[in-house]
C-alpha cells in the first residue's frame, strides 16, 4: 500500500508559485540550478553526444492503475505486439485476453474492479482468529510453519489495537474535516475558486467581516493540521475523507471482519498460485490518480507544455493494477511482476509496501524469478519513518524463505531539498543502511495526474520512478549491460556530501542524520553522474 498521511498531499499545480521550471526541480542540476535533482537533462546531453541508438526498454509500474489517456503518457504506452485491441482474443496465448498495454489483476472478466481493500493486519487477524485466539493453546505439537504462522497474528493482534488516543484523533480529525467544509463554502463564495491553497488565501483580502473571520479561522486549522500552504482546498478534503475513512475502518476491525471483496470481485482460488489467470485488460481502474503520477516519473516526463525535444525517449510504460486503495494482495504482486517479466520489461517499479506479507514466499519466488530473467526491480522504502535495520516492510529484498538477499533489487528512499523544505532529508520517508540503498528526490514531486491534470505528491513512491527512469535510460543505451550491471553503475552514481560524517536535519523532528545512516551508499542519484560511469563500464567490458 502506498501510504498517504496528512501532510502528504496532493498540490494543485495551477496555484503553484514557483514557475515552470521549479515544478521539474527533481530533475535539476546542483551546479547549474541550485538545487539536489538528479541532473537529467545533463544525462540526456551525454547520451546524445556519444551518438548511440537506443533500444526500446519497458518499464513495467506496478500499482494501482494509469490514466492511459493522459495524453503526456500515451506516446509511452507499451502496446502489445502480439495482441489484437479489441477482439475478445487471447491473441498471444498468454491467458490475458486484450492486454494491450498490460493488466489489471484486481478485476473479473465482467469489468468490475477491486477499489477499496483492507489492510493486511486485519486479514491476518481475522483469518486466524479462531484457531489462535483461545485461553489455553497447546503449542507442543505445532511444527515450524504453524508457530510462525502464530508469531505473525500475535503481531497482527498487537498492532490492529485501536487505541483511546487513535479514538481522540480521529474524532478531532473528523471535527477539524467538518469545519474546513463549512469554512470552504463561505471562502469559495467570494474567492472564486474551489480548490484554493492556504498561499492564495494568504494573500488575499475579504470584501466582508464574515469571510475575514473565516479566512483567519481556516489560516489557524491548517496550521493545527500540519497542512501544506500548496493544498489545493478539494484535494486536501479529498485526503481528509480518505484519512477517517481508513481509520473508522481500522476503529471496529478487531470486532469486524474486513469485507472479502476479493472473493465477491475477482472470485479467483486465493490460496493456489496456480490460479493465475483472472482480472481485466482496465489498467486505469477507479483510482488511477498514485499510477498516473508515478508513470510520469517513469517515462520521464520533463515539461508539462509539450515543449519539443531533440533526444529521443525509449522508454515504454507497462502499466499493471495490482494496488487497491488498501494493502495489495501477495498474490497479485507475485503474478504481476511474473506478467511484467514474461511480457518483456527489463525493469520493474514497485511504488508500495505493507508491514505482513503472509505469503511472501510467492512474492519473493517472482522477485528471484525476475533476477534469472536478468530484469531489475527498484522499490519504494516507503513513507513512515521506520528504521528499516529494525522494522520489516515488504516486499523487502531479504527473503526469510530463501535465506538470502535479492541481487536485482534497489530500495530507494526520498531525498528533498532545503530550497524545497529545510533539508535534504524529509521528515516521512524509511530509513536504514541495511536495507535502503540510495536516496532519490521525493518531496513536492510534479507529475501527470488523471483527466488531463498536473500535481505534487510527496512520497518514496516519488522517488522510485525517478530511479526507475534512469535505470530505463542506461538499459536502453547500453543493452549489453545485464541488470546487476546496471544495478551497480546505479549504486556507484550518487552525489555525496564532500564530509561523510556531516549531520543533516530532519524537517519537523529534534534530531539530525548523516546520509550514511540513511542508506548503505549515502547519497542521492545523479543520472548524469549514472551515464559517464555507464560509458566507462561499457569501454571496459568491450575490451574484455
Amino acid at each position: 500500500m502506498y501510504k498517504i498521511v496528512l501532510t502528504l498531499l496532493l498540490y494543485t499545480c495551477s496555484l503553484f508559485a514557483w514557475g515552470q521550471d521549479a515544478k521539474f526541480w527533481h530533475w535539476k542540476d546542483l551546479e547549474k540550478d541550485g538545487v539536489h535533482g538528479v541532473s537529467l537533462v545533463q544525462a540526456q546531453q551525454l547520451l546524445t553526444d556519444i551518438k548511440l541508438k537506443p533500444t526500446n526498454i519497458i518499464i513495467a509500474v506496478l500499482d494501482g492503475g494509469i490514466d492511459t489517456a493522459h495524453l503526456q503518457i500515451k506516446p509511452y504506452l507499451w502496446s502489445n505486439p502480439k495482441e489484437i485491441p479489441g477482439n475478445a482474443l487471447d491473441d498471444d496465448k498468454n491467458g490475458y485476453i486484450d492486454d494491450v498495454h498490460g493488466w489489471n489483476f484486481l478485476g473479473n472478466a465482467t469489468g468490475e474492479n477491486i477499489n477499496k481493500a483492507s489492510d493486511e493486519k486485519s486479514r491476518i487477524y481475522h483469518r486466524y482468529k479462531n484457531e489462535f485466539k483461545q485461553a489455553n493453546l497447546d503449542s507442543t505439537t505445532w511444527d515450524r510453519t504453524k508457530k510462525q504462522t502464530y508469531k505473525i497474528w500475535q503481531q497482527a493482534a498487537g498492532e490492529i489495537i485501536f487505541t483511546d488516543e487513535d479514538a481522540d484523533n480521529l474524532s478531532f480529525i473528523k471535527m477539524a474535516r467538518n469545519a474546513v467544509v463549512k469554512m470552504g463554502i463561505i471562502l469559495i463564495r467570494e474567492i472564486e475558486d474551489s480548490n484554493f491553497t492556504t498561499e492564495k488565501l494568504e494573500a488575499y483580502q475579504p470584501i466582508g467581516k464574515i469571510t475575514a473571520d473565516t479566512k483567519i479561522s481556516y489560516l489557524r486549522t491548517m496550521q493545527a493540521l500540519g497542512i501544506d500552504r500548496l493544498a489545493g482546498h478539494q484535494s486536501l478534503l479529498e485526503d481528509l475523507n480518505e484519512y477517517i475513512s481508513g481509520k473508522e475502518q481500522s476503529a471496529v476491525s478487531m470486532e469486524t471482519p474486513p469485507e472479502d471483496v476479493r472473493k465477491k470481485i475477482i472470485q479467483d482460488h486465493y490460496e493456489d498460485l496456480n490460479d493465475q489467470y483472472y482480472g481485466n485488460n482496465n489498467i486505469t481502474g477507479p483510482n488511477a490518480k498514485h499510477g498516473t503520477h508515478v508513470a510520469g516519473l517513469a517515462a520521464g516526463i520533463i515539461d508539462s507544455n509539450f515543449a519539443k525535444s531533440n533526444f529521443r525517449n525509449p522508454i515504454q510504460i507497462m502499466g499493471i493494477r495490482v494496488v487497491p486503495d488498501g494493502d495489495e494482495y501477495d498474490k497479485d504482486i507475485a503474478l504481476g511482476i511474473r506478467y511484467a517479466v514474461n511480457n518483456g520489461a527489463k525493469i520493474i517499479n514497485m511504488s508500495f509496501g505493507k508491514s505482513f506479507s503472509p505469503e511472501q514466499a510467492w512474492v519473493d519466488s517472482a522477485i528471484r524469478y525476475a533476477a534469472s530473467k536478468d530484469v531489475l526491480i527498484i522499490h519504494s522504502a516507503g513513507n513512515e519513518s521506520y528504521d528499516l535495520n529494525s522494522k520489516s516492510v515488504y516486499p523487502s529484498p531479504y527473503s526469510n524463505v530463501f535465506k538470502d538477499r535479492a541481487s536485482n533489487m534497489i530500495t530507494v528512499g526520498a531525498s528533498s531539498d532545503p530550497v524545497i523544505a529545510e533539508s535534504i532529508l524529509t521528515d516521512f520517508s524509511n530509513f536504514g543502511n541495511n536495507v535502503v540503498d540510495l536516496l532519490s528526490p521525493g518531496n513536492k514531486i510534479f507529475s501527470s495526474l488523471p483527466n488531463q491534470q498536473y500535481g505534487f505528491l510527496n512520497g518514496t513512491s516519488m522517488s522510485a520512478p525517478v530511479l526507475s527512469h534512469i535505470a530505463a535510460l542506461v538499459r536502453a543505451y547500453f543493452p549489453k549491460l545485464s541488470a546487476s550491471q546496471v544495478k551497480a553503475v546505479l549504486l556507484q552514481s550518487c552525489w555525496k556530501p564532500n564530509e561523510e560524517n556531516t549531520l543533516f536535519p530532519i524537517p519537523q523532528k529534534d534530531q539530525s542524520k548523516k546520509l550514511k545512516d540513511i542508506s548503505a551508499e549515502g547519497g542521492i542519484i545523479n543520472a548524469a553522474l549514472t551515464i559517464q560511469n555507464a560509458i566507462k563500464l561499457q569501454k571496459s567490458t568491450t575490451k574484455k
